[in-house]
């Protein structure tokens, strides 16, 4: 199940975009259990980012900073503005789990 979070974010402080969001810290995460019972192994992958913004309080669709939530946030990373390619990033994880359970590389030395 792949879950995405916003972390924490950076804001303006004072003047006329007070509680303009600037920059948004992003997590995603994805994970698969193959097998059941004592067999079962959980293979899983994240990814972390940031997205920046340039808030315009004289915006009609400007959000005060209370009243953002994560869904409105990660909504604005997943905008061009925001530069997150969520199907992107979400294939990366899927390719990753798929490397655990089937790798296609191996550590070691031969002695």
């Amino acid at each position: 199940m792949t879950t995405w979070t916003i972390s924490t974010m950076e804001r303006h402080v004072g003047g006329d975009n007070d509680g303009g969001v600037i920059v948004a810290h992003w997590r995603v995460t994805d994970s698969e259990t193959v097998g059941t019972d004592d067999d079962a192994m959980t293979y899983s992958a994240s990814a972390y980012g940031t997205c920046s913004f340039t808030p315009d309080a004289s915006a009609d669709d400007y959000v005060p900073y209370a009243e953002l939530t994560q869904e409105v946030v990660l909504g604005w990373c997943w905008s061009e503005e925001g530069g997150v390619d969520q199907d992107a990033v979400e294939a990366s994880l899927t390719a990753n789990i798929e490397e655990q359970k089937s790798p296609t590389t191996e550590d070691g030395v031969p002695w």
